[in-house]
């Protein structure tokens, strides 16, 4: 007769070792080596996986049970951003993102000018789901905007991380946005409405102190030269149209009558494809590129480029294998009962 093996839990020791392993691999993989952290979250699973089987007396197929329990808690979240990078290539497409940019840096001047930044790079962020995309394009140029108006570089830059943090926090485009509810088991727009009646006043007592702080400035003239040379490659490239701030007013709708994510995103991309064709003149065909390969934009200035260039569903798959390894060595470490030791030791 075969030996039954039978589950034990672990010590704080052996349930540490996956997490030394996991440490051990990805810091000089990331730092030294400069590679992504896929692989090294694998070889830390696998030494996680080894370590139940031999040691704990758990079987393979209580193991991938655990994986794909795990991963199934985040498929929501996986399926969303599949969709979030379809929106952000035809709403790029479609003009719906370069209008918010461009009614955005509308609004500048010199007493209302830090203000103004936070505001212009919540939307950009809103708009793109991301803060270092916002704070590295359309952050650049307000900093050198600021530093004409003799405005101190480090307040102007509270300004852009301030708006361009607030917008990717709150933005149902934004990656973790999607990614902690799906984990907790809450939803997306119910975790953005929690989350505005902490990070809206936050937002709201910076804008009034950037105001104070503003006023300082109300007599100087901006040098706006970088400014409208955004506005014109935007409204060379793009067919700008105040129909166009639609679609970003339909999702905040959304948000507000409790609409399911994954249906009323698949409305964005719908309206972002219908704008795409009504006032852009693009074909199908471009449409189905954008949606899966994101937008390239050839406005010839280097900093809108960069800033639209972006989006599509296959933009979103690093991050989608990146949730899944993350998530099978997470399942491992839950089903066998080793993250459960770890937290327990910590709670003491």
């Amino acid at each position: 007769m075969s030996k039954v093996k039978t589950k034990r839990e672990a010590s704080l020791f052996e349930a540490l070792i996956p997490i030394i392993v996991l440490i051990g691999v990805l810091i000089p993989a990331i730092l030294v080596f400069e590679q992504d952290p896929h692989i090294p979250i694998v070889i830390a699973a696998v030494v996680a996986a080894a370590l139940a089987i031999t040691r704990l007396g758990y079987t393979w197929n209580e193991i991938e049970e655990g994986i794909l329990k795990t991963i199934n808690m985040g498929m929501q979240a996986i399926i969303i951003l599949m969709i979030i990078g379809m929106i952000i290539g035809t709403w790029i497409l479609g003009g719906v993102v370069p209008t918010m940019i461009y009614y955005g840096l509308q609004i500048l001047s010199p007493a209302i000018f830090l203000v103004a930044t936070a505001i212009i790079c919540s939307v950009v962020s809103l708009a793109t789901g991301s803060s270092w995309t916002t704070a590295g394009t359309v952050g650049i140029a307000l900093l050198g905007v600021g530093q004409g108006l003799g405005i101190p570089v480090a307040i102007v830059a509270g300004a852009i991380i301030s708006g361009a943090y607030f917008g990717d926090k709150m933005s149902p485009l934004s990656d973790t946005t999607n990614l902690a509810p799906a984990m907790a088991g809450s939803n997306l727009f119910d975790h953005i409405r929690h989350m505005a009646l902490t990070t809206g006043p936050s937002l709201l007592i910076a804008l009034v102190l950037y105001g104070f702080i503003g006023m300082r400035y109300a007599g100087q003239s901006v040098n706006d030269s970088q400014i409208a040379d955004i506005l014109t490659a935007l409204s060379n490239g793009f067919n700008i149209n105040l129909l166009l701030l639609l679609p970003p007013v339909l999702v905040i709708a959304m948000v507000i009558f409790k609409v399911p994510a994954i249906p009323g995103l698949i409305g964005g991309v719908l309206l972002g494809s219908l704008f795409a064709v009504a006032f852009q003149g693009a074909d199908f065909g471009s449409v189905i590129d954008a949606a899966n390969y994101g937008f390239v934009s050839e406005t010839g200035l280097e900093l809108v480029d960069n800033l639209l260039s972006r989006g599509g569903m296959q933009d979103m798959m690093w991050t989608v294998s990146l949730i899944i390894t993350a998530l099978s060595f997470g399942g491992i470490l839950e089903s066998t009962g080793m993250l459960g030791v770890v937290a327990g030791n910590i709670l003491k």
